[in-house]
């Protein structure tokens, strides 16, 4: 938020705009950028300044046009960063040959900035924190463990495998849903074109016969002129809400809890578990390998938060480091969020008390993995009857409200 800070400086009253979190923070940023004795009169919130707004909307536009960083890119370059300090280059030299072999514009912007920070003596984690949103929670959490641990080229080459099976999944997703997509695509085109270019030719034909037309055709008139009258209107409300949606899902948190605690439902047919089950096994895939690198469980936990990506879920997962905090097990923070079965519950409790957490926290993660790698590869099995249903529907409504009138054609030709 920005701040308006009045205040006396030699006896002068003055004031300044600027951004901090807090009154508080506002105030000892303003004693810290006037080298002086000041005596701070008045503090209160104030819209953001021209200039301020001008240069956000500048980084916005930017970064809308920056090139992604594709998940290839980034493995090829996380697996080369592995390989080559695993022999011992010094990584400054690593990222400074990655500068020099980079495509990607964006990634090799962000190589030259954390060579420079590097060089300046910042650690790794501390030169990528800037760029967490463009390299991913993982990158974060497993740069931090290799810092922590001292094994930096292990702990790259434990992030290259998560980053691909994170991509085999993403990739075995996209292809299980195509066949789904086109085929609701095809629907849709279809329906709309017979509503748009054939319904209106029968239409002329039914006035001029006066045939006593039944309810289905009634209906299908209807839409095309509700189509023909409002279409462009329709066209436009849908891209508003959809780019509006997307506006505050990026940047209200309440909007976007409230869209995150939908789309995780169970209840929400496929899509809840879809999104369970990937956050879940990021979750444990990530908090196994952290504990096993002997990081301590809570600080683990932290670290492990951070590549949940449902908000909804994330904030379930908060109270598991609040109770641990309380002093409760593991297993017990674990039942209390909720989000575990059971029996990954007992085998979570078996693990700490026999002083194997992390391998049973493996189990559980194999276990998530190969609930979504059936549900994905089922994906078109349980999708095929709702799509049944509609192209059945669609084509019955088609079928009763243009081929039926045609059995009262004959006669209403005669009379």
């Amino acid at each position: 938020m920005y701040y308006k800070v009045d205040y006396l400086y030699h006896g002068k009253k003055n004031s300044l705009t600027l951004k901090a979190n807090s009154r508080f923070e506002a105030s000892a940023n303003a004693k810290k950028s006037i080298h002086g004795n000041i005596v701070i009169i008045n503090i209160e919130e104030t819209s953001a300044p021209i200039e301020a707004t001008f240069e956000e909307l500048k980084k916005s536009f930017i970064k809308f046009y920056k090139p992604k960083i594709k998940i290839d890119e980034k493995i090829a370059a996380i697996r080369q960063i592995a390989v080559m300090t695993d022999a011992g280059i010094p990584i400054n030299e690593v990222l400074d040959d990655l500068v020099q072999n980079t495509q990607n514009p964006t990634l090799r912007e962000i190589f030259q900035s954390v060579t420079n920070d590097i060089n300046a003596g910042k650690s790794m984690s501390q030169a990528l924190a800037p760029y967490e949103e463009e390299m991913g929670h993982v990158v974060m959490a497993m740069t931090k463990l290799g810092e922590t641990t001292g094994n930096f080229p292990e702990a790259y080459h434990k992030l290259a495998d998560i980053l691909e099976k994170i991509r085999d999944n993403t990739n075995k997703f996209k292809r299980a849903i195509r066949y789904p997509l086109i085929v609701i695509s095809a629907l849709i085109i279809a329906f709309v074109t017979v509503i748009i270019f054939v319904i209106p030719k029968f239409k002329e034909i039914f006035k001029e016969l006066g045939a006593n037309l039944p309810a289905a055709t009634k209906f299908l008139l209807a839409m095309e002129s509700f189509f023909r009258h409002y279409g462009i209107f329709i066209l436009v409300v849908l891209a508003l809400l959809f780019f509006g949606v997307r506006y505050f899902y990026k940047n209200n948190k309440e909007f976007r809890y409230q869209v995150d605690k939908i789309l995780a439902h169970p209840r929400f047919y496929l899509i809840g578990k879809i999104v369970n089950l990937s956050n879940m096994y990021s979750y444990t895939l990530v908090l196994g390998a952290l504990i096993h690198a002997g990081i301590p469980v809570s600080e683990a936990l932290n670290t492990a938060l951070g590549v949940v990506n449902n908000s909804y879920l994330q904030k379930r997962l908060e109270s598991v480091n609040y109770n641990i905090g309380k002093g409760m097990n593991l297993s017990e923070a674990f039942e209390e969020s909720g989000l575990f079965d059971k029996m990954l519950l007992q085998m979570i409790k078996a693990g700490e008390s026999s002083g194997q957490l992390d391998r049973m926290i493996a189990k559980v993660r194999d276990y998530y993995d190969l609930n979504f790698q059936n549900l994905i590869d089922n994906l078109s099995a349980y999708i095929e009857p709702l799509i049944l249903v509609v192209l059945a529907g669609v084509v019955l409504l088609l079928a009763l409200g243009i081929f039926l009138p045609m059995w009262d054609l004959g006669r209403a030709a005669q009379g």
